[in-house]
């Protein structure tokens, strides 16, 4: 009986069964259900804007349902650990500063802030970590030619960084299962250094936060039940990654041998190294352009991949194998000189993270979308087997992933409806209607007999 109970007590055990029911909890209680169905009676809803890329109304509160299942299951998990006094005493702030950073999100998502009272509060919930529960980094082992950190510039660096990569996270999630995809990543690279340092808390919450955002997933990238995470849900992440963060920073490196810990600074970069170039590149494109860097446009990587043809699962896909391709690098040229090491994740970041900004893609690359002339009503945007992907013209041409190479001008009715899928014809010759590829776009039928030719669509 002891030898059972000291399996289901065993960390590998715990890190799965955490997960699992984090995930659970997200996916067979209708949370998400709930809150797609109050978001769209109450009209809280993430509305399309120019630089969007989705072109319906959807709700956007998905952070509430990442919190609730997060904080319920690692609350859960306390009783099993070994805790000090100290840890409970950070779990309680860690869990107050992302039920600051929650109330921030679900107000922004719902109402304007501008970027200063925005930076304020995250400050407050940032401090509330930092100074009061000591969570900071105190020494860059010789990173740069620095070492210890002086308490007030170790304080202050720490801060700068928890506001760093929550905004960076915040600015990756402009595609669906971008910003969580790389936070399931993230936390899986930050739980395996947990696991090896036998660091049962922040083991269990990597796992519980993979959990939470792999339930989240399952929403995030459905056709018929979707919900963003909006700022509410990025902030968190954003936070709870850059705790962890900082957690694998301190490990002891007596407690780990399986990596030089002493390089563990390196590491981290690359590990968060997609949200952190992001966010670097546009900040250094809007300065070019003369504009401030906190003005948003649709500079980012993903938005590239969009305009390159692939569709958001794709484009999150290379981004991510990506990401993970810079860490197993990272991982294994970790013996080198840290400063050396550095130079590495630097040059092959810049070569993953700006490959789709070479010219040998522009032949892969759709045309631009043609201003529409005058009596035509609507953009074929697509040719699929069982029909075509047609955008009017009283909606903006905002998916960029349904833009593929067959464009042409199509006779459409003036009143936008949903139309169902229809037996594709035979080449040039019968009608066929249009229909909508999930959900994304309002399409309309034809009114005039359609040909198809391999290229082009022609109207009679």
């Amino acid at each position: 009986m002891d030898s059972i109970q000291e399996l289901f007590l065993s960390l590998p055990v715990l890190m799965v069964i955490s997960a699992l029911i984090a995930y659970v909890m997200a996916t067979r209680f209708n949370l998400y259900p709930v809150i797609i169905y109050v978001s769209k009676t109450k009209g809280l809803m993430d509305v399309p804007e120019e630089r969007r890329v989705h072109t319906s109304q959807v709700p956007n509160l998905g952070g509430m349902g990442l919190f609730i299942t997060f904080s319920l299951t690692l609350l859960l998990f306390v009783p099993f650990l070994n805790n000090t006094v100290e840890d409970l005493s950070n779990i309680l702030s860690l869990l107050a500063a992302t039920i600051i950073l929650l109330f921030l999100g679900i107000k922004d998502d719902l109402v304007f802030m501008t970027a200063k009272k925005k930076l304020v509060i995250q400050l407050i919930a940032v401090s509330m970590v930092c100074i009061l529960q000591n969570v900071r980094i105190s020494n860059f082992h010789g990173l740069l030619g620095i070492g210890e950190l002086p308490y007030i510039i170790s304080v202050g660096f720490t801060i700068f960084v928890f506001v760093l990569v929550i905004n960076a996270i915040n600015l990756i999630d402009g595609i669906d299962g971008l910003a969580s995809s790389i936070g399931i990543l993230a936390s899986l690279s930050f739980g395996i250094a947990f696991y090896m340092a036998e660091n049962y808390l922040m083991t269990i919450m990597a796992a519980v936060l993979i959990g939470s955002l792999m339930g989240f997933l399952k929403y995030n990238l459905s056709s018929d039940r979707k919900i963003f995470m909006g700022d509410c849900g990025s902030l968190i992440v954003g936070f709870l990654l850059a705790y962890q963060g900082i957690g694998f920073l301190n490990i002891n490196p007596e407690l780990v041998f399986e990596y030089n810990s002493e390089n563990s600074s390196i590491l981290l970069l690359a590990i968060l190294s997609y949200p952190l170039f992001d966010l670097l590149r546009v900040f250094i494109v809007r300065i070019a352009q003369k504009k401030s860097p906190f003005d948003a446009d649709s500079n980012h990587i993903h938005h590239r991949l969009l305009r390159l043809g692939l569709n958001h699962k794709q484009a999150t896909m290379f981004l991510v194998v990506s990401n993970l391709t810079l860490i197993l690098i990272t991982y294994f040229t970790i013996n080198l000189p840290i400063n050396m090491s550095l130079i590495v994740v630097v040059c092959f970041g810049c070569l993953l993270y700006l490959l789709p900004f070479l010219s040998v893609f522009e032949e892969f690359k759709g045309e631009e979308p043609e201003e529409i002339t005058p009596g035509v009503s609507g953009r074929v945007v697509e040719v699929k087997e069982d029909g075509a992907i047609i955008i009017p013209i009283n909606e903006r041409i905002l998916q960029k992933e349904t833009i593929g190479q067959h464009r042409n001008y199509g006779s459409l009715n003036t009143e936008p409806e949903r139309v169902a899928k229809n037996t594709f014809p035979q080449k040039n010759s019968e009608k066929f209607k249009y229909y909508a590829n999930e959900e994304k776009v309002l399409l309309n039928p034809l009114d005039k007999t359609t040909h198809i030719d391999q290229n082009n669509l022609k109207t009679e």
